[in-house]
C-alpha cells in the first residue's frame, strides 16, 4: 500500500477541479475524490469520482485521508473547514508546483495556492484561503481566514486582510493597506488606503458601494 494519502475534496464546481488538477500534479496523493451534494452518487467530475454527499465528506475515516473544502462562498468554506479542524481531521494544503511560495511564508490549513501564484517570504495565508491562478501575495502580508485573492490580483507588501474577504480578479491592494473582514474588492479596482470590515469596493481609486435599498 503506497504512503501517499487519499484525497477527500469537498465540493466539485469549477474550484473544486481547479483544486483537483492541482493536486495532481503536486503527486502527493495517491487517490482523489470528490464530495458534492448536487452530483449524483457514483458520477464523475472531471476525471475523479463522486462518492457521496457533504454528510459522507464528514464522517470518520481512516488516517491516510486528507480533505479539502473546495467551495468558492468564503463564508461557507470558513464554516465547514471550521468543523473539520474542531473534529480533529486531517486537512490538506495544496499548493501547485508551477505556484511559488516561500520557505519563508506560512500556509493556514486547508489553503489552496494556484498555478502561477506568488506567495512572498513573510507572508500568511490563513486556514481556508485561497491564493489563485496568476496572484501575488507580497512579503509580510497577513491574510486572516478563508480569504479568497482572486485571478491576478495584487496585494503588495504588509497588506492585511480580514476574514473572509475577496479580492476581485486583477484588483490591487498598495502596501501597508488594512482590509477588513467580509469586505469585496471589485475586479480591477485599486485600494489605496484603509477598509472598514463589510464594505463592497470598486474603481480606480477604490471608493464604496452605496448600501444596497431592499423594496
Amino acid at each position: 500500500m503506497s504512503d501517499r494519502p487519499v484525497l477527500w475534496i469537498l465540493g466539485g464546481g469549477g474550484h473544486g477541479l481547479v483544486v483537483a488538477d492541482a493536486a495532481r500534479a503536486s503527486a502527493r496523493f495517491e487517490a482523489i475524490v470528490f464530495f458534492d451534494d448536487a452530483a449524483e452518487r457514483g458520477s464523475q467530475r472531471g476525471a475523479w469520482p463522486v462518492l457521496g454527499g457533504s454528510g459522507d465528506f464528514a464522517r470518520e475515516v481512516p488516517p491516510h485521508v486528507e480533505r479539502i473544502v473546495a467551495i468558492g462562498d468564503n463564508a461557507r468554506r470558513d464554516q465547514l473547514l471550521q468543523a473539520c479542524l474542531e473534529r480533529g481531521a486531517r486537512v490538506a494544503t495544496v499548493v501547485h508546483p508551477a505556484a511559488s511560495v516561500s520557505p519563508g511564508a506560512r500556509l493556514g490549513r486547508g489553503s489552496f495556492v494556484a498555478a502561477g501564484a506568488v506567495v512572498a517570504i513573510g507572508a500568511e495565508v490563513g486556514a481556508g484561503g485561497i491564493i489563485n491562478h496568476g496572484a501575488s501575495v507580497d512579503h509580510e502580508c497577513v491574510l486572516g481566514r478563508a480569504v479568497h485573492v482572486s485571478p491576478g490580483a495584487r496585494l503588495g507588501g504588509g497588506v492585511r486582510v480580514g476574514d473572509r474577504s475577496w479580492v476581485g480578479i486583477a484588483a490591487a491592494v498598495r502596501h501597508a493597506v488594512t482590509i477588513g473582514a467580509d469586505v469585496v474588492v471589485g475586479a480591477g479596482a485599486v485600494v489605496v488606503a484603509d477598509v472598514s470590515d463589510n464594505m463592497r469596493l470598486v474603481g480606480n481609486p477604490a471608493r464604496p458601494l452605496p448600501p444596497q435599498r431592499h423594496a
